[in-house]
This record gives C-alpha cells, sequence and structure tokens, in this order.
C-alpha cells in the first residue's frame, strides 16, 4: 500500500490524534478541485444575485456618486442598505476558493479502530467516526479519483424542506484501497459483537 504524501505539519498532528493501540491502515488527502458539486450551484446563482444587489444599490443612489456639498441627509445612506447582500453574494461567490483551499489541509485517515477527518490550519477540527456508526459503504469514482461515502444527515430547514449531507471521503486518489481498509474496520467491528454475544451467552449459561 502506498500512501500520499501528506504535508509534515499535517502528519504530525495525525499521529498525535491516535489512541493507544490505534495503527493507521488507510490515509490521504483529497485532491483540490475548484468547483464542486456542493459549490458550483452557489457561484453560479452568485452571479445574478450579486449583480443585482450591486444594481440596486446604484439605483438607489440614483447612479451617481453622493454629493455633500449641500450637507449630508440620512436618506444617503439608504443604498447602504444593499452591502449586507453583496457581501453574501461576493462568499457564494468565492465559496470554491474557500473549498479549494480547505481540501488542502484535509486528511483522512481509517484506522483499525475508526475514521478520521481531520482539518488543519491555525485552527484544528476533528471528526471520529467508529465502526459501529458506519451504517452505509458506497463508492463512487470519477478516473483516478473517488468518494466514499460512509453516513448521511439529515434536516428540515424552516419551511420543513428535507436536506441531507453526505459524510465521507471526498475526492481521494486509490478510492479502491481506502474501501478495502474500510472495510477491513467494518469486519473487525462485526467480529468483535459476534465474539462479545458469544461471550455474554456462555456468561449467562
Amino acid at each position: 500500500m502506498t500512501y500520499q504524501i501528506i504535508p509534515f505539519d499535517l502528519d504530525r498532528k495525525l499521529e498525535t490524534e491516535l489512541e493507544a493501540g490505534e495503527k493507521i491502515e488507510w490515509k490521504g488527502m483529497p485532491v483540490p478541485r475548484l468547483f464542486k458539486t456542493d459549490t458550483i450551484g452557489a457561484f453560479l446563482f452568485s452571479i445574478p444575485w450579486t449583480a443585482f444587489a450591486i444594481f440596486w444599490m446604484c439605483g438607489a443612489a440614483g447612479f451617481k456618486a453622493p454629493d455633500f456639498s449641500e450637507g449630508f441627509h440620512p436618506l444617503m445612506l439608504f443604498p447602504l442598505f444593499g452591502l449586507p447582500f453583496v457581501a453574501i453574494g461576493l462568499a457564494m461567490m468565492f465559496s470554491p476558493i474557500w473549498s479549494y483551499l480547505k481540501d488542502l489541509k484535509t486528511v483522512y485517515a481509517i484506522t483499525n479502530k475508526r475514521v478520521i477527518i481531520m482539518t488543519g490550519g491555525k485552527s484544528l477540527e476533528v471528526k471520529s467516526l467508529k465502526a459501529d456508526s458506519i451504517k452505509e459503504l458506497t463508492r463512487r469514482e470519477r478516473g483516478h479519483t473517488g468518494d466514499l461515502i460512509i453516513s448521511h444527515i439529515n434536516w428540515r430547514d424552516s419551511d420543513n424542506d428535507l436536506h441531507t449531507k453526505e459524510i465521507g471521503l471526498f475526492n481521494i486518489p486509490e478510492v479502491r484501497e481506502a474501501q478495502k481498509a474500510l472495510q477491513k474496520l467494518i469486519d473487525q467491528n462485526s467480529q468483535s459483537q459476534v465474539e462479545s454475544e458469544s461471550n455474554g451467552w456462555r456468561l449467562k449459561e
């Protein structure tokens, strides 16, 4: 098995997260992509949103720069109400860049105990999924990269619309190698549960 070259600082942070007796079976990083499913929609929507917000501000200002020669009037501040909408549009427009930079700091690891999703940088975010919390295992491949989906989060918004977020390892190389390591983790956990239940029955007898 070959490992990706992971930056030293991220690799060191990953090692410090390991518990006693925990061993890494597979580790890797997402291959950064500028446009992904979860960002391209926001980017495309941001173009007309931001354009309209700027147009509204210009219209509210009468398509001219404020004239303070006759003094200040509170109505001159009215066009500034469009600034939050411009800011929201710019945030959506730059979301592919933020996502790209996040991928450069994300490390995935599959150990003999759990799945670790770690995002480094100035702050550190670590998510862990034990084997018994993995309810599914779906592989998607795209050329030399792919995704491993291991769970979903479902929620409803204020309009009672259902939303789903996938949890997994995204856009990773050697996705089949990662799947083998993950399947091994699942199988080991299942075997441990069977042995535990078997020992429990023996104690009852």
